[in-house]
């Protein structure tokens, strides 16, 4: 059995583990398509209903019909859930019920439109957010979207039309998708059915056909709908290989992969590639990879090079850097990888010799491409032989290195003539090779081949008969000589290998350590400007000389908002480079292609689609945008691209999260606002028109009645009110505590007879002990703490429930309660009675919910807290927590008029 054909178990448990990923998690299904009217939905509806015979749960949350008399048929056969009723603007929109779809849990939820917009006011600002909640929660979801609403194609979508798509969807549902049904349907069928009113109604139609609905956007946006169809199939292909650990090539599509190198004649390749590339509608690429065994480039091969690449990415190609001992087996395993179906490469132009002794690329990859088709194009008829040669590194004469090659040598020939008597030849020959060696190791190729050449001339002359003659009586020393020479060359070799991996393990370690220190300090930030500056500063310490990152501002002109040094700044021709940058969303300035001349070089910080900022480095390093960089590079600004979206996101749902809470707050204030002053005003408005009408006989008790209503329901509509205006002040900051020093009691006692006609016959129950220190308070708004309390205990707790106050001092503060002995706090509502607008499910007397929302202000503003829970035996207990102030000057009023009233019961 031939145990490379055994599966590879990594790849057994890659397949297994996502497997079982897909089969835990719920699928979303999008129907795709490029217009309305060709019919995503009715093709959705259809397979519902196939999955209801074959036994499937199947409910339909939302369906837009567009007055289709064929596709309301189809959901005569489905069970419909009630859509939600939203008020918005003085009209009822009805809207997809979230919470319901989420108790009803059906497997398979039916959710036309995934672009659509909710109603202000709802959980989700976006469709699409609530079916990723569906999803979350374990239903499968079923949905249409055309490709103009796809975020990435906002922009093409906008050039063909001429109309700008405002109802988005991100990329990344459509990557979240399972599976991606296209629905399709030729441009002039579509126009037909428009015609016929299928579609629209006549007038919509033919202002459709004038505008979106012309025959040439059609055409695009069909191309447009089956090319991202395309691409997902095609990363789903991807994916299965990767699964699968499938090697051999599936030329299902085109995929062309051209070898970049620092020849002249790379570009001639590369256009060539392109042209391929275009004519078989392919996606293609241009690789380059760096071998470490390589001898290393001059600066002139590495500009070229780097202008290869610069080349094939201007045409459209994606350009990787590939790392690997074997050129050509890097290239072989990314194609196969990569299901790559032609390998461009150029006819070699160097001699045959130079294949016989360092092998030939082309033949390698020849021999390892097996199914892949490899292609050759001709390079420059007339290479420039010159440039082709790689010129050899300059490098100082190491003195040092030659110094220790000719004093080691020297030592080991002094050892062994005072040791000629103790050694034999072999030990001679081991002392010099070992003094190579070292050599080869500690200094390079240099100096280990002068140790060889001085260490071969020493012991020929020293120690091979005839003696102190370089003459060589027997041939068998030649083969010494030779592999002390082989020894040096060989280890010089191998040691100049280790420190250029050294090096490149040490620069890869420099720009991980750098990534992740980014990184690091980027996920703490929580503001823009903040992340700019982060970003700016890592910027100056990687790539050197001076950074600065521009985010656009409200107007979308790029300003600086964060920067390496205090007092950097721009010109106006630095700031023009930059906003270039940002609107091309390519690198520009000193290094580039595109204003050469400028002083810094700005780097787009693109995420997704868009540039959002661009960073720029004044008097950068040359190594800023070499090749070897880019991939670097490219990760540095995603990291700060990533954070700054981070933060918009964040800020986007922020404010989304408070126009929700705004939209809540709102209506519920409109909503008691608006029963709790209907009801007075209707009751003074009876009792106003009784008293007003002379036919009515009245006594003088019932117009005194008459008259208590229109005062009581007076005073109900003033605390309303005031309650309203105090929420609004406290919010605002408008209230500021006038502190006085008061005793306790007092201010509970005011509370107690502003309320004596509330409370009639209940039972108060006062503990405050004589010794309570006085409190440095307002005693106005630290009354209607008091007064909103006992007032929430009589609408609550219920006429025979004591309410009972009690206070203690403790060290530093003073412990106030407020209890009774009524039905108590619902589950879980101890933080939430003090939210505003907040009422009990058992409340059925007036009110808008503020009185302790009031409390929590007032309290807060005098520097103390309040809390609320249930009492052991039942009912509801209010304790309240103050700071102790300083004790106030001794016999003044304040004291007086404590030490006056001290032990009064209220």
């Amino acid at each position: 059995m031939n145990h490379d054909d055994r599966p590879d178990p990594d790849a057994l448990l890659r397949r297994v583990q996502a497997e079982e990923g897909r089969q835990a998690r719920a699928s979303l299904k999008i129907f795709f398509g490029y217009a309305p009217g060709i019919g995503k939905t009715f093709t959705m509806l259809e397979s519902a209903l196939r999955l209801q015979a074959a036994g499937v749960d199947v409910a339909v949350g939302c369906v837009e019909t567009h007055g289709r008399a064929e596709t309301a048929a189809l959901l005569a056969g489905l069970e419909i859930l009630p859509l939600r009723e939203v008020a918005y603007r003085g009209t009822t929109l009805a809207e997809f019920d979230l919470d319901l779809a989420l108790s009803r849990r059906p497997a398979v939820l039916i959710l036309d439109e995934l672009a659509h917009a909710n109603a202000p006011g709802s959980r989700h600002r976006k469709r699409w957010q609530d079916v990723l909640e569906l999803l979350e929660n374990g239903i499968d979801v079923h949905t249409t979207l055309n490709v103009q609403h796809v975020e990435s194609l906002n922009d093409v979508i906008s050039q063909i039309t001429y109309v700008r798509v405002r109802e988005t969807v991100p990329d990344s549902i459509l990557e979240r998708a399972d599976e991606l049904e296209v629905v399709d349907l030729p441009p002039d069928e579509l126009l037909e059915r428009l015609k016929d009113g299928k579609v629209y109604i006549p007038e919509q139609a033919s202002r459709a056909v004038d505008h979106f609905f012309r025959r040439g956007n059609l055409l695009a946006l069909r191309e447009l709908s089956l090319r991202r169809a395309a691409e997902r199939i095609d990363a789903d292909v991807r994916a299965y290989r990767h699964d699968y650990d499938i090697k051999a090539t599936w030329p299902a599509a085109e995929h062309i992969l051209v070898c970049v190198g620092s020849s002249p004649s790379s570009a001639r390749i590369i256009r060539g590639a392109r042209r391929m590339a275009e004519g078989l509608r392919a996606r293609w690429a241009a690789v380059y990879v760096e071998a470490p065994d390589a001898f290393p480039m001059s600066d002139a091969d590495r500009e070229r090079l780097q202008s290869h690449l610069l080349l094939a990415e201007s045409l459209g190609g994606e350009v990787v850097q590939l790392t690997g001992r074997r050129v050509a087996d890097a290239l072989i395993e990314y194609a196969r990888e990569n299901n790559v179906t032609r390998i461009i490469v150029g006819k070699p132009t160097h001699s045959r010799w130079r294949d016989r002794f360092s092998g030939s690329l082309v033949n390698q990859i020849v021999r390892g491409s097996g199914d892949i088709e490899v292609h050759f194009i001709a390079g420059d008829e007339t290479p420039d032989r010159r440039a082709e040669r790689r010129a050899p590194v300059p490098r100082p004469f190491d003195r040092v290195g030659y110094g220790f090659a000719l004093l080691s040598v020297a030592a080991a020939t002094a050892v062994g003539i005072l040791a000629r008597g103790f050694l034999s030849q072999p030990d001679f020959v081991m002392m010099f090779l070992l003094t190579i060696m070292v050599a080869a190791y500690r200094y390079g190729r240099g100096p280990s081949l002068a140790a060889a050449a001085l260490s071969v001339a020493a012991y020929d002359f020293f120690f091979v008969l005839p003696y102190h003659t370089f003459s060589v009586e027997n041939a068998r020393h030649l083969l010494t000589f030779l592999m002390m020479f082989a020894v040096g060359l060989v280890i010089s070799g191998l040691t100049a290998r280790l420190r250029r991996q050294e090096h490149g393990a040490l620069r890869r370690e420099s720009r991980t350590a750098a990534l992740y220190s980014l990184s690091r300090e980027l996920a703490t930030v929580q503001d823009e400007a903040r992340a700019a500056q982060v970003t700016a500063a890592h910027a100056a310490k990687v790539f050197g000389g001076e950074a600065l990152v521009l985010l656009p501002d409200a107007t979308g002109t790029p300003a600086i908002r964060g920067r390496s040094g205090p007092d950097l700044e721009l010109s106006e021709e630095e700031l023009a480079v930059a906003r270039w940058a940002v609107e091309h969303g390519r690198p520009a300035g000193q290094g580039t292609d595109t204003l050469p001349g400028a002083r810094v070089t700005c780097i787009p910080i693109v995420a997704g689609a868009h540039a959002v900022g661009v960073l720029a480095v004044a008097a950068p390093s040359r190594e800023l945008l070499a090749v070897e960089q880019r991939g670097f590079l490219e990760a540095f600004v995603r990291q700060a691209a990533l954070a700054i979206e981070r933060l918009r996101f964040m800020e986007e749902a922020r404010a989304s999260a408070l126009r929700i809470r705004t939209e809540e707050t709102r209506s519920a204030l409109l909503g008691a606002v608006s029963h709790d002053l209907r009801t007075p005003l209707g009751a003074i408005i009876g009792a106003g028109s009784t008293l007003r009408d002379e036919r009515a006989p009245l006594s003088a008790l019932q117009r005194r009645e008459l008259c208590d209503t229109i005062c009581a329901e007076a005073e109900r509509m003033e605390r309303l009110v005031a309650n309203i205006l105090d929420m609004v002040r406290l919010e605002s900051g408008g209230i500021a505590p006038k502190r006085e020093w008061v005793p306790l009691e007092e201010i509970v006692g005011s509370a107690l007879s502003r309320l004596e006609a509330k409370l009639g016959a209940r039972e108060v129950r006062v503990d405050l002990p004589a010794d309570l220190p006085l409190l440095s308070v307002d005693p106005v708004l630290f009354g209607q703490i008091f007064v909103n309390l006992f007032e929430n205990v009589i609408k609550h707790a219920g006429a025979e429930a004591p309410l009972e106050i009690a206070a203690r001092a403790l060290p530093g503060t003073i412990e106030i309660e407020v209890a009774d002995r009524g039905p108590g706090l619902p589950a879980g509502a101890a933080e939430q009675v003090f939210e505003k607008f907040y009422r009990g499910p058992r409340v059925h007397s007036g009110g808008v919910g503020l009185g302790l929302a009031i409390c929590r202000g007032i309290v807060h503003a005098h520097g103390g807290t309040i809390t609320a829970g249930n009492r052991d035996g039942g009912g509801a207990i209010f304790r309240i927590t103050m700071p102790l102030q300083e004790a106030p000057p001794a016999g003044g009023p304040a004291a007086d008029m404590g030490n006056q009233d001290r032990g009064q019961e209220p």
